[in-house]
């Protein structure tokens, strides 16, 4: 990948690949990054600079810490620690079967970027997540565990005990059988109706979630979503809310704060 990717390290000129993947390469795109970062810093390349489609079995850690400017794309399904500590980069996720896709502890420690899965992932998705923005089509135990910040869309059903934990970011649930109450944690969160700024959110990245899967579950919400957003609950962690509340910032405005203070 480091060799394909060579007019983009060096001159940041877009390159595009066709790959296969098999369940023995682990951490793939780490050493990528690790380039990417080094010529380009933090900021990394624009999105989708260096943009490979896999086909097949990926291995654990797959897209482990990828770089800003840097977009995975798979047809099939991947093993735990998806994304582990993503920093910026674009991972996809699709297969034509609605199945389990990606494994457990997927995102954890994600700090930036965006992810589209087309499916259903393992237990523990996003863990520990304080930036990353990503939609899936179900999950299993503990989803959203000690998440700090983010945004995640979940369009299925989840496990038992999600949002343990959670201080910040924001989840949303699709909750078409009117059963995620019993699913999740109430200890440290809200269950909520949606705002605008909330619907407007959801309706973007659901847009780009169907760009990049052609998901039949996104697309039927976006053709119905004036009826279909009355479905979605939002998870507001308790201490955010009093934070937000008590500095009169938004969301938005809090996370950048944040980011700065390190």
């Amino acid at each position: 990948m480091i060799k394909l990717a060579k007019p983009a390290l060096e001159k940041g000129e877009p390159v595009k690949a066709e790959l296969a993947i098999h369940n023995f390469n682990r951490t793939a795109g780490s050493m990528l990054s690790g380039k990417v970062v080094k010529k380009y810093g933090e900021k990394g390349l624009p999105d989708d600079t260096i943009y490979f489609r896999f086909t097949g079995v990926a291995g654990q850690s797959f897209g482990a810490w990828l770089a800003k400017g840097i977009t995975f794309e798979l047809e099939g399904m991947t093993n735990d620690y998806v994304g582990k500590g993503i920093s910026g980069g674009k991972l996809i996720v699709h297969s034509q079967r609605n199945d389990i896709v990606i494994g457990n502890t997927t995102f954890y420690g994600a700090i930036s970027g965006e992810a589209y899965i087309r499916g259903l992932a393992g237990e523990r998705f996003c863990i520990r997540n304080s930036g990353l923005h990503a939609v899936v089509e179900g999950v299993g135990d503990h989803g959203c565990e000690y998440m700090t910040g983010g945004r995640v869309i979940v369009l299925g059903k989840t496990g038992r005990n999600f949002a343990a934990g959670m201080s910040g970011g924001i989840a949303y649930i699709y909750d078409k059988h009117n059963e995620f109450a019993e699913k999740c944690n109430p200890s440290m969160v809200y269950l909520e109706e949606l705002d605008k700024k909330d619907e407007k959110l959801i309706y973007g990245l659901l847009q780009k979630h169907f760009k990049y899967t052609r998901s039949p579950i996104a697309k039927n919400i976006l053709d119905n979503f004036n009826n279909e957003k009355r479905r979605f609950i939002k998870v507001m962690p308790r201490e955010y809310k009093r934070v937000l509340a008590e500095r009169a910032m938004s969301v938005e405005e809090l996370e950048l704060l944040e980011v700065s203070d390190g």
